[in-house]
């Protein structure tokens, strides 16, 4: 806001044209009594002439410097007004009055910059020191006594006190006003028209609260430490049995450890310049040359490393143990149904289940290994299908591993057949109770007394023979006794009493693993012990899986699988190994990390197999890698729908017996045919065998511009006779000779062509351009082709026995009666493996 004028000359009661003159020589641009004047300016003013008349009474009634100081001033009742010739000041007087307007607001700017520098410093400690969660309170300013005001010179008039404008807040200090040369005598210390400081009091800030993800930022003006302060959080100082140490955590930075000493930086710098050490308050000290400092000022100096604060663990209870009986509870029986192929697991299964497996089944057979579960009586059963063909024999071992009952199923019409005794034998390597199913008992031909009989032989004495093995005739097409069989199932396993641990850490064996579409690696689990839920953590072997999803047999999502279980289990980082235990780890982190682990100590017991190399061999070696390199290899890429069937073709391949062809398996993989298989295939030469799985796009055509050969098929025995005709086909054809007929000579003719014999067919038949031979008693005169064949005057194709005709043998001139003409073909052969 601004003051016109007209407006100040009626405050103060002087005529526009001496206000105007006034302010001129003050240095105000005026014009006209309309101009204005800033409001600070004018209130000076007008305290300035409000005052002036008590002024210059104190001057007249003033008494010497020695009388009291209330008796310097007394306040007059009337402000009289100065001429404007007694205010004007001399150039010196304005030039001392501006050097002490500097001097005041330099000592002021160096006032306020300390202030800010303390309140900053306060606000650094309060974010490192842990405090309460309430937030660090701002710590108290350190009181600073500003010197005193220099004097004021005699001329200068003292400016009163800034009048009150509402209560407790006092009104802006106004610009201090140039007064006019007039000699006047200096009030005295203390007097009521002494100059008040003009220096505002220090604004306290509050600390601000520091965010939690915030920086600590480094103070880079250290705080003075005062006695009986606390120590900042680089340390503390405590007193134990009149002894004060000081502990610290390194790195022992020069700044904390002055405050922890009670001494200023620079006087810590300034000793250890003394000892050499040059360092700057920001920098850190080595260990020794902080215990040597203070000891020397009386203290001991106890360095604590990173863990030696640490509290003491404290005793954990002892956890009542995984396998304690206390903890058990039932859990359902895991069965296994074994038996030679096309005796009716599957059928049998799908009665059970009420389902038809069979039907999505290439060739009628099972391939893979299949768990379901069902409800009987209200108790639950798992049930596991095995293949029963020849090639799947790993997978029968890994289901009677991993199950505690074994239902062999031995068709009435066939009896025991070799894959039932491989069967037998598994049940009995991995101790499980073997229950015999004697299925199609309607079939013709079925002879169940026959099929007991094989059993006894076997040391299987049926029940009802006086032997301890479970025993019942079934019908799978018919749907007959398979409420005895379940009965005889629940029967054994409330026998051999199982039990499990659902509370656990869980654990599982990997049944079959796969790449499905959409959704990545799935592996199929059946759980152990323990209850494994969404979000766990697995591992197996190299491969570690976070369980995105769980689902049942028919593919209903699950969120919890307790002991006995069959669950397909989503998001595995690749396709596990199928029988490979499966455990649960404390998160993801952790189980890729043991992972990673696994896959290592895989990799150094890969490469650890120590190589035996001497003198004497290396002949042999070379022999033998010569040898190698001329023999015929078949190299191989092997994909398939899932991992069992992998390995039980790569298992067949590899079972093949060829002192001729060898086959080596370069790389196994579970899911389709892609393009990198047939990349990997062209650099190694290699053919690509597909079980199950289908191509993905461009892969034909791919493997047609490199020549790489795809072999596929859905049944497993059909694949392993292609690979077998495969290899063959690398084997030199072999050529063998076939004896057509035979003819006479019996007279000769001359051509201008050379000679023509005429000859009797005696056996067989001559053919032309066929393989031909004249022989002279038993002696070989020349071989060639018959190249002219006639029979008399027409040219003919063959001759048969007991008929006269012309020959002659390409290149060939000389016949001789008696000779005879051996008629015979080569026929190429394909050699076999063995």
């Amino acid at each position: 806001m601004s003051v016109r004028i007209y407006e100040l000359s009626k405050e103060l009661n002087m005529e526009n044209k001496e206000v105007m003159q006034l302010l001129r020589d003050r240095g105000f641009e005026v014009k006209s009594a309309s101009s204005t004047v800033d409001n600070i300016s004018a209130q000076a003013l007008i305290e300035e002439f409000s005052g002036e008349g008590t002024d210059a009474d104190s001057e007249k009634t003033s008494e010497p410097a020695d009388a009291p100081a209330s008796d310097a001033v007394t306040p007059g009742p009337a402000v009289p007004k100065l001429p404007p010739s007694a205010i004007v000041k001399t150039p010196a007087q304005i030039e001392q009055e501006k050097r002490e307007k500097e001097a005041a607001a330099e000592e002021a700017r160096h006032k306020r910059e300390e202030e800010r520098a303390a309140v900053r410093q306060a606000q650094r400690e309060a974010m490192v020191t842990p405090g309460p969660k309430a937030g660090p309170a701002t710590p108290p300013m350190p009181e600073r006594k500003s010197p005193p005001p220099p004097p004021m010179p005699s001329a200068r008039r003292p400016m009163p006190a800034p009048p009150v404008t509402a209560p407790g807040r006092a009104a802006p200090s106004p610009v201090p006003p140039r007064t006019p040369a007039a000699p006047s005598t200096p009030p005295a210390p203390g007097a009521a028209g002494a100059a008040p400081s003009t220096t505002p009091p220090p604004v306290k800030i509050p600390a601000p609260v520091r965010p939690t993800n915030s920086p600590i930022i480094p103070p880079s003006v250290p705080k003075p430490q005062q006695p009986g302060q606390q120590a900042p959080a680089a340390g503390k100082v405590i007193e134990k049995e009149g002894e004060k140490i000081i502990q610290v955590k390194p790195p022992i930075v020069v700044r904390d450890f002055a405050v922890l000493l009670g001494k200023k930086p620079f006087q810590l710098i300034s000793e250890l310049m003394e000892m050499g050490i040059f360092a700057s308050m920001n920098q850190a000290i080595e260990e020794a040359n902080a215990k040597q400092i203070a000891e020397r000022h009386g203290f001991t100096l106890d360095i604590r490393h990173r863990g030696d604060d640490k509290p003491e663990p404290k005793k954990k209870k002892d956890k009542p143990r995984e396998d304690d009986p206390a903890l058990m509870e039932e859990r359902p029986a895991v069965v296994c149904v074994l038996g030679h192929v096309d005796h009716g697991k599957t059928s049998l299964l799908d009665k059970i289940r009420k389902a038809n497996v069979v039907s999505g089944e290439a060739g009628g057979i099972t391939q893979h290994v299949g768990a379901y579960q069902i409800t009987h009586n209200e108790k639950k059963i798992t049930f596991l299908d095995t293949p029963g063909h020849a090639a799947f024999s790993k997978i029968r071992e890994r289901g009677a591993n991993v199950t505690d009952i074994a239902i062999l199923v031995v068709a009435a019409d066939d009896g025991f057949m070799p894959q039932t005794d491989e069967a037998l034998k598994f049940a009995r390597n991995a101790n499980v109770e073997i229950i015999v199913a004697i299925n199609k008992m309607d079939a013709k031909g079925a002879n169940i007394d026959r099929v007991k009989q094989q059993m006894q032989e076997r040391d299987l004495m049926p029940e009802d023979w006086g032997g301890e093995t479970l025993c019942t005739p079934v019908s799978a097409l018919e749907g007959t006794n398979i409420e005895e069989l379940l009965e005889l199932v629940l029967l054994q396993a409330e026998v051999s009493e199982l039990r499990a641990n659902p509370k656990a850490n869980a654990e599982g064996v990997i049944v079959e693993s796969q790449v499905e579409q959409g959704r990545g690696p799935t592996a199929t689990v059946i759980i152990q012990k323990g209850t494994l839920k969404v979000g766990d953590a697995l591992v197996s072997g190299p491969n570690y899986c976070k369980v995105r999803a769980m689902m049942n047999e028919h593919g209903k999502p699950i969120k919890t699988a307790p002991p006995s279980t069959p669950v397909r289990i989503m998001g595995w980082s690749g396709t596990p190994t199928s029988g490979a235990v499966c455990t649960v780890a404390k998160n993801e982190k952790a189980a890729k990390r043991e992972a990673e682990e696994n896959e290592q100590a895989l990799k150094a017991e890969a490469n650890a197999t120590p190589v035996v190399t001497s003198g004497a061999s290396d002949l042999d070696s070379l022999l033998a890698a010569i040898d190698e390199q001329s023999s015929k290899v078949l190299r191989v890429v092997i994909k398939g729908d899932v991992n069992g069937s992998v390995e039980a073709l790569a298992d067949c391949l590899n079972a093949i017996e060829s002192d001729k062809v060898k086959l080596e398996v370069i790389e196994t993989g579970v899911g389709v045919i892609t393009k990198n298989d047939v990349t990997l295939a062209d650099s190694s030469e290699a053919a690509v065998i597909g079980f199950n799985v289908k191509q993905e796009n461009g892969v034909t055509a791919l493997a047609k511009h490199h020549g790489v050969r795809i072999i596929q098929h859905n049944i497993i025995y059909e694949l392993i006779t292609s690979v077998e005709e495969a290899m063959a086909e690398l084997l030199d054809p072999e050529f063998r000779e076939v004896k057509l007929g035979m003819a006479e000579v019996r007279a000769t003719f001359p051509l201008a062509k050379g000679q023509v014999a005429g000859c009797m067919v005696t056996e067989g038949m001559i053919k032309r351009d066929a393989h031909a031979r004249l022989l002279r008693k038993e002696e070989v005169v020349h071989e060639g082709r018959i190249g002219t064949l006639k029979r008399f005057k027409d040219d003919a194709t063959e001759v048969r026995a007991g008929y006269e005709c012309g020959i002659q043998i390409s290149g060939c001139n000389d016949y001789k009666e008696g000779d005879r003409i051996e008629c015979y073909e080569i026929h190429e052969f394909r050699p076999s493996l063995r």
